[in-house]
């Protein structure tokens, strides 16, 4: 199964996974905002950087959960 297929049926069929995606997404637009910007203030940096590291967090999550799904089956 591809990746974007297995990320499709888990954001169906489990609850975590689908609010770890969105939750994912949700960083990405703040990111995308931040990064469209010419100039960042310090607090935009500040909050750049921490918008990366939870994203992060996040993939490594939802990674390890279809590794998890991939394994079951």
């Amino acid at each position: 199964m591809e990746e974007k297929e297995l990320k499709e049926l888990l954001a169906r069929e489990s609850l975590g996974f689908k609010m770890a995606f969105e939750e994912h997404q949700r960083y990405e637009k703040a990111l995308e905002t931040l990064t469209g910007k010419l100039f960042l203030t310090d607090e935009e940096k500040l909050e750049e950087k921490e918008l990366k590291k939870k994203k992060l967090i996040l993939k490594d999550r939802m990674y390890q959960m279809m590794s998890e799904y991939r394994k079951s089956r």
